[in-house]
């Protein structure tokens, strides 16, 4: 199997992280801060051009009929839609982002001056860090556990997979696909992340996977 894992391209959010959606006091609650998170942030132009090159570049990479997996959330569908025109993505929660719960879209100032005993986790074990209220979930603990059990559930009759998916899951899928704690991952993250539009590839050998190659746009 040949297992393809994408960063979506670059969303509005990512675009405009301090001067939009994460305004400082926060407009929304969180109930709504997540619901337009996940339903309403979409694509930046540099977005769609993104989508423009990993269509190129994924049809040299995995050729013309992946099984293509994706998270819930319209970045991560609008990715699919334009980099992977005429496949239908089998849409599963596995691959969303991690649930800020009441955190969502609130600055490290409005959470610290909320929930102040979280504020070391969050600094420091950001891994570690469980955000509050309803839906909210640790890396090390619900992202991971997520991210194996998309692993898990890959069957083994298809022979090459795309799945479109965030920042955090991928730190999560990497902990299982490469075998490696996520705390190495986090600190790797700090100093770069994985890009929007990145794609990482993993081949299936003797029962596990090894990474095989990368690519990212240039634009």
């Amino acid at each position: 199997m040949l297992l393809t894992v994408v960063r979506h391209a670059e969303s509005i959010e990512n675009a405009t992280r301090h001067t939009s959606f994460y305004q400082d006091p926060r407009p929304w609650d969180s109930r709504a801060a997540h619901a337009l998170s996940r339903d309403l942030v979409g694509l930046t132009p540099r977005g769609y051009r993104q989508c423009q090159w990993l269509r190129t570049a994924l049809d040299d990479l995995v050729g013309r009929d992946p099984y293509v997996y994706s998270s819930q959330y319209r970045r991560a569908l609008d990715t699919v839609e334009l980099a992977l025109p005429g496949q239908v993505a089998d849409v599963t929660a596995l691959l969303n982002e991690q649930h800020y719960g009441d955190a969502t879209y609130m600055t490290k100032r409005e959470l610290f001056a909320s929930w102040p005993a979280c504020e070391v986790d969050r600094q420091t074990r950001k891994h570690l860090w469980m955000p509050p209220g309803e839906g909210g979930e640790s890396l090390e603990v619900g992202v991971l556990r997520r991210a194996a059990a998309f692993v898990e559930g890959l069957g083994e009759g298809v022979p090459v997979v795309v799945a479109m998916t965030h920042h955090t899951a991928i730190l999560a899928l990497r902990s299982v696909l490469e075998r490696r704690p996520v705390t190495e991952l986090v600190d790797e993250a700090r100093v770069r992340k994985t890009p929007n539009a990145g794609v990482l590839i993993y081949e299936q050998r003797g029962g596990h996977f090894h990474q095989v190659g990368t690519a990212e746009p240039d634009c």
